[in-house]
Order: C-alpha cells, then structure tokens, then sequence
C-alpha cells in the first residue's frame, strides 16, 4: 500500500559546497508548511532561541542552526515565515504538487540557504 507524504529539507550552499542542515518527512502538506515555517523563524531569530512556532510540538528534529553575518537572509526568512500571502501561495504550490522553494542570500560571505518541500510517498510493506 503506498500513502501520500511530504518532505522538507533545508540546505546551505557556499561557493561549491553544499550541506543539508535536516529535513523531515511528514503526513501532509501543512505539516510540511508549519515544519519550514518553524525552521525559517529559528533561524532568523537566533540560532535556536524559543520562538512562537516553538510552542506547537512536532515529532521532528530542528534544523542545525546557521550563522548569518548581515540582516538580510534573517529579515528575508522572517519575511517569508510570517507574510500570510507568501505562506497561501506556499501551500496552493504544494497543494498542485509543485514543490516549495524558498532561498535567501547572505551577501556579506555569499552563503544560500534554501527551504524546500515536495510530495513524494511512502511504500509501506507488510
């Protein structure tokens, strides 16, 4: 029996390299939408400091944080986290089965960080 699920991950690139900093994989597309939404405000705040988002328990582990050297990938993810419009078209994006791309830039040092989901699915054997 094969089910719909969602992925979401959240990766840094600077110059050539490239690193995921976690990612999960959940039931629904707003799992996925509250997942990002909750690592984009945890990094933008701080590296890892409580945040609204915090409140709401999710099965999942939290991003590595990142440390920014300007206030723009901050100022952008924050954007993007609390912006209503931003966060509807994120998920009629998910809903079409698009997937979800969303990457600041940190001019000061060239690093990008980019939050991602799509649908995929689960194979469950028995």
């Amino acid at each position: 029996m094969t089910r719909a699920s969602y992925a979401a991950e959240v990766t840094m690139s600077h110059g050539q390299r490239f690193v995921s900093l976690g990612g999960v994989t959940v039931r629904n597309r707003r799992l996925v939408l509250l997942w990002l939404r909750r690592q984009a405000l945890r990094l933008a705040n701080g590296h890892g400091l409580a945040t609204a988002a915090d409140t709401l328990p999710l099965p999942t582990r939290d991003v590595r944080p990142v440390r920014f050297h300007g206030s723009d990938a901050p100022e952008g993810l924050r954007c993007w986290a609390t912006d209503n419009r931003r966060q509807d078209d994120a998920i009629r994006a998910l809903e079409a089965g698009f997937p979800l791309l969303f990457t600041v830039v940190d001019p000061a040092v060239g690093l990008s960080l980019t939050l991602s989901g799509w649908r995929g699915c689960l194979t469950d054997h028995v």
